[in-house]
């Protein structure tokens, strides 16, 4: 990579992060912490407070996207991170419920996935973008792993609204990465005069190689919730591995999976072989969830699972948005992202939801159960994709 290269795929990766920071930091203590608010004792408002972050960038990914089409990344990013900051500060500030959801509603709006996506792939050339993707893909997986470590240890110091506040400040440091650090964006990467149509969303919707890989990144976000439901309290009753000592399973699982996957992705995309490590990273993930459920309860193998969840979660992180960029017409780029996004946020969505709810009527096995049958149905639908040629062959 060219050091514009590197310094537009660090930069924009770390907006990216600090998106996947504000859906990660609450989760491991905000359920414990919602039961002194009023309206708290409510399950259903708690599930929503958590859900409805992910429900609002869903519905605003593909406006977003256009828009960055039609105007530039650059100013969507800026108006996404605004709209973050002034939810975080709402949450901040709740003393109820109901404030907190505001305020989490609000944190979804800025929906700018799809706008830093699309600029990374205008500002890397063809046969580096895998990289760029890894590196926003793995912020998710970071990003999980230190919140997870991070929140039990900042919640008692700093507490809930302090956690808020924290993510509101990191937002606004982001408006000024954007506008300092980022690289200025390619002038040909949006037109003022361009129209966005209806009928450009509908051609994105409806492409068969680009509804393969949407489906693949909500079934996965599906599986990557849903699991979630079920493996801390694994840790905890059969490991005896208190919450506030869960970072020494997650960091290492995490950091491990960034070492091992990086040699394959890097072969894949000397080789020409992209599609193969991308249907060999989805039969590793049916073999996981089909491991954790024949085996979650043995501690050993639970960590030697996620291990390898990691690893293959990270690859599919970095494959599928690259993939996407490649097949979407370039004027459409923001849009097909858009789209793409709004399924990976629906996935967050669906995932908890249903995790718990199997987990509830049908026992903890049954979400593994389900998750391997999802991913199944993935690899199915995704062993007849077709690779665009530069994205087969390592060319630009």
């Amino acid at each position: 990579m060219s050091p514009l290269e590197l310094r537009a795929s660090l930069s924009l990766a770390s907006l990216f992060a600090l998106r996947m920071l504000g859906l990660f930091l609450i989760l491991p203590v905000f359920a414990v912490h919602a039961r002194d608010l009023p309206g708290g004792a409510s399950q259903t408002l708690v599930g929503l407070a958590l859900g409805v972050y992910g429900l609002t960038q869903g519905l605003l990914q593909i406006p977003f996207g256009m828009a960055s089409d039609r105007w530039g990344r650059k100013r969507v990013i800026v108006l996404g991170l605004v709209l973050f900051a002034v939810g975080s500060f709402v949450a901040a500030a709740a003393q109820d419920i109901y404030v907190v959801i505001a305020g989490r509603a609000l944190q979804g709006a800025g929906a700018i996935s799809a706008a830093v996506m699309a600029m990374a792939t205008d500002m890397t050339r063809v046969q580096h973008r895998t990289k760029a993707m890894a590196m926003m893909g793995g912020s998710i997986g970071l990003m999980f792993a230190l919140s997870l470590v991070g929140a039990p240890w900042l919640y008692p110091l700093i507490g809930m609204g302090g956690l808020f506040a924290l993510v509101g400040v990191l937002a606004l440091a982001g408006i000024g990465v954007t506008l300092l650090v980022v690289p200025t964006e390619p002038s040909a990467s949006h037109d003022p005069r361009r129209e966005v149509r209806p009928a450009m969303l509908l051609a994105v919707v409806s492409h068969p190689e680009l509804l393969r890989l949407n489906l693949g990144i909500f079934i996965l976000h599906v599986v990557q919730i849903a699991i979630f439901v079920v493996v801390p309290v694994a840790l905890v009753s059969h490991a005896g591995l208190p919450l506030s000592e869960h970072w020494k399973v997650y960091l290492p699982v995490v950091l491990g999976s960034f070492a091992l996957m990086a040699p394959p992705l890097l072969h894949a995309e000397r080789r020409g072989r992209l599609k193969f490590l991308f249907l060999a990273a989805v039969v590793l993930l049916a073999a996981v969830e089909l491991g954790l459920a024949v085996c979650f309860d043995n501690f050993p193998f639970l960590v030697g699972l996620l291990l390898f969840f990691f690893i293959a979660f990270n690859i599919l992180e970095a494959c599928l948005p690259s993939l996407v960029s490649r097949i979407a017409p370039a004027s459409s780029r923001g849009t097909a992202l858009g789209v793409y996004n709004t399924t990976q946020a629906l996935g967050l969505a669906v995932g908890g939801s249903i995790g718990g709810w199997l987990a509830q009527h049908f026992g903890d096995r049954a979400v593994f159960v389900f998750g391997f049958a999802a991913v199944a149905l993935w690899l199915l639908v995704a062993s007849s994709m077709r690779v665009p040629v530069d994205a087969a062959e390592g060319v630009s």
